[in-house]
């Protein structure tokens, strides 16, 4: 059963409905929604002009090529004139799509660019495919870019990361994840869990990951110790949705929607599908139906809008396309 409001599913004894079909983290967020305060685009440029001209970069902005993140790059620049320096990770999985965007935006922006492309990541996918551990591939692949932007914005002394996050992806600090996930959310105990799980017996374990963190709260603790910065998103202050920047990066910065991707309309690594689909088979949801349902609780994005994006668009042929270059093939 899904939630009549959002797009959860009951999932006991983390997240239930009650009589109506309503789901407890709708019911929570009723009662606590009088006491958030909202966050202003005016807040967002006092934080910039307190921190521009700090260093030799005002800010790091992690760029996917995704749409989300294209625009945090131009509203960097153009918007806000700051000088950013715009960072890409490639685990061995991105799509040529999402690197063009990237390539466009950086050239046509005249922005410093910095590439990282890394199999680090590699053994650790396999082995939870390998040992059928329910960690989420994404939540793992966070702690390592997370840990990754962190070391680079020390390394350029830059004060300010900035991230594509939108509202649906958590407005609150400390926020360490592109998924907005939190180990103490009753839409992620679950997935935390089976995560620390996997960490404490298959990673840590392994000399290769030795110091990989535990969570995404080390990663945290670690940054706070070598380079303190802020870790800020655009799109959590401003008041418009998608809609309105991905007419402006499609007509100045030549981004285009990748041919294939999941969610509906969103730009992904190509590993994200085996994760989506693990998700749904160990957990019946994934993150972006938890980012989905904040923006639903939000009034910005409509319950049928969510449900169409979150259908199933891959087959089973392109998971084993993807799982090969992990030595992994799917069953019937």
């Amino acid at each position: 059963m899904i939630c009549r409001r959002c797009v959860l599913p009951e999932t006991k004894p983390e997240i239930w409905l009650n009589k109506d079909g309503i789901c407890n983290v709708c019911l929570e967020y009723e009662k606590a929604k009088q006491s958030i305060a909202k966050s202003l685009e005016t807040d967002f440029i006092k934080i910039l002009n307190q921190y521009k001209g700090k260093g030799e970069y005002d800010c790091l902005v992690m760029c996917s090529g995704g749409k989300d993140s294209t625009a945090s790059l131009y509203y960097m620049k153009r918007r806000y004139k700051l000088n950013p320096l715009a960072f890409t990770f490639d685990h061995g999985f991105e799509t040529e799509d999402a690197l063009e965007n990237i390539r466009n935006a950086v050239e046509i922006l005249e922005v410093d660019f910095l590439f990282f492309k890394s199999d680090f990541m590699k053994d650790m996918f396999s082995k939870i495919l390998k040992t059928k551990s329910k960690a989420v591939i994404c939540h793992l692949c966070s702690i390592w870019y997370m840990d990754l932007t962190f070391k680079m914005a020390a390394r350029f002394n830059t004060p300010i990361i900035i991230a594509g996050w939108t509202k649906g992806q958590s407005t609150k600090q400390p926020l360490m994840s592109r998924c907005g996930c939190g180990i103490n959310q009753s839409e992620f105990v679950s997935m935390a869990r089976a995560t620390e799980e996997f960490l404490e017996k298959h990673v840590r374990t392994d000399p290769k990951y030795k110091n990989f963190p535990k969570s995404m709260e080390e990663v945290l603790t670690r940054a706070q110790k070598i380079h303190k910065c802020l870790v800020l998103s655009p799109h959590w202050f401003l008041p418009y949705g998608s809609d309105v920047y991905v007419e402006t990066i499609k007509n100045e910065l030549k981004w285009k929607l990748p041919k294939l991707s999941y969610p509906a309309n969103s730009t992904n690594c190509y590993l994200n599908f085996i994760s989506v689909y693990n998700a749904m088979k160990y957990y019946g949801y994934t993150h972006y139906h938890v980012e989905m349902s904040k923006l639903i609780r939000e009034g910005l994005l409509t319950r049928e809008e969510a449900l169409k994006s979150l259908e199933a668009n891959f087959s089973k042929e392109l998971l084993n396309s993807i799982a090969a270059k992990l030595d992994y093939q799917f069953g019937e």
